[in-house]
């Protein structure tokens, strides 16, 4: 396998399997054609005459939540969301905030959802090595290489703000060394969902990419439990790793990726270059 082998697997979906939902007539999400009829059948909550969209009635960003609030608990009664929690995500539509929807439904209705990855890195005499985590065995995506912090963004809360609290919940950073991330840019990808993510959709997602270089003598602690150990190891050895295995969480594998080009360790010469850097930044518009 190569590098660019991640890359395939999280643009992989095929256009026609989905269809547009909006909310005031401009594109909110993507859902499988399949669950069109069902959603439409919500009535009160949705329409479709023609297209699929949230009821016109429900005008302002309270009433459009509690709308697809509703429609949440309902596709999780009928197994198609599987998993509810409190957070809440940011629903935009035609680049604007309109409402919020809880996390477990976004791929479901394949909204926008945006987060922030860190990558740790240390500086040796020996060149750069990353804090890399495996994750704990009774959290998603049990065993797999992780990057050193990442979490979604909830509705609310400033990509900064997140940053601060992932590093200090998963890795023990003091806010202080926390607000040292450099923000490098965002990596986007459209991926239908594979068994075992959380509900039969489309990832559409925005990941915030921060660079923390951190000192020789710290070593990370996971205080939420996501992370069952760290180590640190030489970016030769991370990259190694990714060319030839699944081992990473499909999505953390991009981060690395994108560190890896932006630090020279992957040059214009390499025959997927071009291809990586791109499908490190897929459009969420290709859909249509």
């Amino acid at each position: 396998m190569a590098l660019v082998d991640h890359i395939r697997r999280c643009n992989a979906y095929r256009p026609e399997d989905f269809v547009p939902w909006s909310i005031d007539g401009k594109v909110a999400g993507y859902v499988r054609r399949e669950l069109r009829p069902i959603i439409a059948g919500y009535r009160g909550l949705f329409v479709d005459d023609g297209a699929l969209a949230l009821d016109p009635r429900h005008v302002d960003a309270a009433a459009r939540s509690d709308a697809l609030r509703e429609a949440a608990e309902r596709l999780h009664r009928a197994g198609i969301v599987h998993r509810l929690t409190e957070e809440r995500y940011a629903v935009t539509a035609g680049g604007e905030p309109v409402a919020t929807l809880p996390r477990g439904a976004a791929s479901v209705l394949g909204i926008v959802a945006s987060g922030c990855h860190v990558n740790g890195f240390v500086r040796r005499a020996d060149g750069i090595h990353l804090w890399i985590g495996r994750r704990a065995a009774n959290r998603p995506y049990p065993g797999q290489l992780d990057n050193f912090v990442a979490g979604g963004q909830p509705a609310g809360l400033s990509v900064i703000d997140i940053l601060i609290k992932e590093c200090a919940e998963e890795a023990g950073v003091p806010a202080s060394v926390a607000r040292r991330g450099i923000p490098v840019g965002i990596v986007n990808y459209v991926m239908a969902t594979e068994p075992g993510m959380g509900g039969d959709g489309l990832y559409r997602h925005c990941l915030h990419c921060f660079d923390l270089e951190l000192p020789e003598d710290f070593t990370p602690v996971s205080a939420d439990g996501e992370v069952a150990e760290f180590s640190l190891l030489p970016v030769v050895e991370v990259r190694q790793i990714i060319e030839t295995s699944f081992r990473f969480k499909f999505n953390c594998a991009l981060i690395i990726i994108d560190f890896l080009i932006r630090h020279g360790l992957v040059r214009p010469d390499h025959p997927d270059y071009i291809e990586l850097y791109a499908g490190l930044r897929s459009s969420f518009d290709r859909i249509n």
